[in-house]
């Protein structure tokens, strides 16, 4: 059989399988690599999720809070609406609108730290005046700490370059922090809050808080269904082959079969 498959009638069919198959057993792979950064994030995740509330006062703002992506925090400051800036494309209960991302001050300390304050109109954004959601005085934040981002997952969506002498961008796609800390010109720590909603807090912006799926999502499923399709193909050509093989020997047989003389009959 080793030898027909590879015959010249058969080598390209026989190619043609062999690198569908090498397809599907590398998609199935990339699945079981989904999977296994999937659980990661998710442990990850839980670990923070589970920590106690961040106190983001004295010592915590020297810690390395890159590494506590989702764990919730509390940190007490003055807003500085100078520096804020807008989330585009953001909704709320199918409300077109935007974030509004604004720096805050920490209090007893020189660093700043970006909050996502939560969802406003898109009409109010339009008007280019914020100014109706200035949060004056001392503040206190509680939310979680999430990381700066530049470009979206998947696509190649990212924030412009302004122009030179164009000024600084007042809409964004992304809460992109080295970015922003170029035009903010305030120490800015390497993360942002995104503020929880408090039930003290009726008003806008709207706060919310990440939808995060920590399943382990269709990954697995999809894993096996692309080894089954690759084992499929490769113990079902060989079959087909054999029974093409054998058809048409038969039909060659049929073919040179001699002729019975009726008339001697």
């Amino acid at each position: 059989m080793l030898k027909r498959l590879f015959s010249r009638k058969w080598l390209a069919a026989t190619l043609l399988v062999i690198a569908a198959m090498a397809v599907m057993i590398r998609l199935g792979i990339w699945q079981l690599d989904r999977l296994e950064k999937r659980r990661a994030f998710n442990a990850r995740v839980n670990a923070q999720i589970s920590q106690p509330v961040l106190d983001l006062t004295g010592n915590a703002v020297a810690a390395d809070l890159t590494q506590m992506e989702y764990r919730p925090v509390v940190v007490s400051g003055i807003y500085d609406p100078q520096g804020e800036v807008a989330l585009r494309n953001q909704y709320w209960k199918d409300q077109w609108g935007v974030h509004l991302v604004t720096p805050l001050k920490i209090s007893g300390s020189e660093q700043v730290i970006l909050v996502d304050r939560g969802w406003i109109p898109g009409n109010d954004y339009q008007s280019g005046d914020w100014s109706q959601y200035i949060e004056a005085g001392e503040v206190s934040v509680r939310g979680v700490i999430r990381l700066s981002q530049s470009k979206a997952e998947l696509g190649r969506r990212a924030d412009p370059t302004p122009a030179p002498g164009a000024g600084p961008l007042t809409t964004w796609n992304f809460v992109n922090i080295p970015r922003l800390a170029e035009q903010v010109n305030q120490p800015l720590l390497p993360v942002y809050i995104q503020q929880a909603p408090d039930p003290a807090w009726s008003g806008l912006p709207y706060r919310s808080q990440p939808e995060l799926d920590l399943s382990e999502g269709p990954h697995l499923g999809y894993a096996f269904q692309w080894f089954i399709f690759a084992a499929i193909l490769g113990i079902g050509y060989p079959f087909f082959v054999r029974r093409q093989e054998r058809e048409r020997l038969k039909h060659k047989v049929h073919i040179e079969a001699p002729k019975v003389n009726e008339d001697f009959l």
